[in-house]
This record gives structure tokens, C-alpha cells and sequence, in this order.
């Protein structure tokens, strides 16, 4: 699990072009939203688009992506359960 953490902020950046982060500023259950990583309704978008290219993983509701996309670590749970690539 650590390791899909690690490779999954590495991801984060690079898809949401965030210069200058590594994958160590961010904290596995820190809000990725409002006043964690500060991301914006664009970037969940972004993020679930890489979900579904990365792991095969599409998220139909917008309420299930709220939840899944709240941290590092609930993304990563989410892709260990339900990976198809």
C-alpha cells in the first residue's frame, strides 16, 4: 500500500502540474480539497480521469467521488479494491 501511495502523489503532481511538490508535501490524510492541497473542482475532474486510465476505475457519482477523492489514502484504498488494470 505505501508504495501505490507514493506512486499515486507522484501522479497527483504530475497530472495537476503542481511544480515544486514531491511526493513528501503531501500527507497520506490530508483533505486533498479547500484547506489541505487546496485542489479545486477542476482538478477532481483531472484526478478522476486518471483514475480511469491508470487503474480502469470510473467514477459515475459525483457523491461516491467526493468520498473516494477526500485524500491519498482513500484514493489509494479505493484503487487497491477496485483496480481492473
Amino acid at each position: 500500500m505505501e508504495d501505490l501511495k507514493i506512486t499515486l502523489k507522484q501522479q497527483i503532481i504530475e497530472s495537476l502540474n503542481l511544480q515544486g511538490m514531491t511526493p513528501a508535501d503531501i500527507d497520506d490524510n490530508a483533505p486533498l480539497f479547500g484547506d489541505g492541497l487546496g485542489l479545486d473542482s477542476i482538478d477532481s475532474l483531472e484526478l478522476m480521469v486518471l483514475l480511469e486510465r491508470k487503474y480502469g476505475i470510473k467514477i459515475e457519482d459525483a457523491r461516491e467521488g467526493r468520498k473516494i477523492l477526500s485524500s491519498v489514502q482513500t484514493m489509494a484504498e479505493y484503487i487497491q479494491q477496485n483496480r481492473k488494470i
